[in-house]
């Protein structure tokens, strides 16, 4: 058996494992985006793998489409982590906060995608070059979320027994790998070197997996109130968000209705 066909089975069969995980702890009560984002890998590896021996010629098409409804979902599972991180504050929170989670997540990914140039993919069609710089900003995005969560988990008091954190790791791991793979790509030619690189990645991605096995097969840590200073800083966040939305009411309320005089 090749290299690359042991890689694919061992992260089928782990892949496997996590979901079976996801359900038996009930994960997917708390995080059911990341579960269907895990159950989509799964069967979208083992399409690819399919498509890939018995319709070679549409394997290119099918990837693009893969990477398209990966960076998606992908994107999903980071604000539903970061609104999983505030449940303990969340009847605090003014009405709407879900989509400033999402478009702040937005906003960051926006300001990623400028940045973000890939000088080998110049003479590739348009479609490959967005989805390459979707990719390539999606994991920047994923790497900025961890180290965010991490720095922050004091604030947060959230520690690695909690399931946020943990699929954050996972996630922040490999984007590490792909992102650094992504960028060697760009500064060499294809050839042998280059598949190479591409299995350090799915290595990478390998050993997520695993640590996402060793950590849903533990029980989970019971969460933790918020630091005072962190409370301080989200009843200040919430006054300000309601105020503002009064007030915006309020000026909607006192706008002569049309045909008034």
């Amino acid at each position: 058996m090749s290299l690359d066909n042991l890689l694919w089975l061992a992260g089928i069969v782990t892949e496997v494992a996590v979901v079976g995980l996801l359900l038996y702890r009930r994960i997917w009560r708390k995080l059911p985006v990341f579960c269907v984002y895990c159950a989509w890998d799964l069967f979208s590896n083992i399409g690819a793998y399919a498509v890939r021996r018995f319709f070679p010629h549409s394997y290119f098409t099918a990837y693009l489409v893969e990477i398209a409804l990966d960076s998606a979902l992908e994107f999903s599972v980071l604000i539903e982590l970061a609104w999983s991180v505030l449940r303990p504050f969340r009847s605090f929170l003014p009405r709407g906060a879900l989509l400033v989670i999402g478009g702040a997540v937005a906003a960051v990914g926006a300001a990623i995608w400028p940045f973000v140039t890939i000088p080998g993919l110049a003479g590739m069609p348009f479609k490959v070059h967005f989805l390459a710089q979707l990719q390539e900003t999606a994991s920047i995005l994923r790497i900025l979320f961890f180290l965010g969560l991490a720095g922050c988990s004091q604030l947060l008091s959230i520690g690695w027994r909690d399931r946020e954190l943990q699929v954050a790791t996972g996630l922040g791991f490999y984007s590490l790998f792909s992102l650094a793979v992504e960028v060697l790509h760009t500064h060499q030619k294809m050839g042998p070197q280059y598949n190479y690189l591409n299995r350090v990645v799915v290595a990478s991605y390998l050993i997520s997996l695993l640590y996402w096995a060793f950590s849903f097969a533990q029980e989970e840590a019971e969460r933790r109130e918020f630091t005072p200073q962190m409370q301080s800083f989200l009843l200040a966040v919430a006054g300000t968000a309601r105020t503002t939305r009064a007030g915006m009411d309020k000026s909607a309320a006192q706008k002569p209705k049309s045909g008034e005089q």
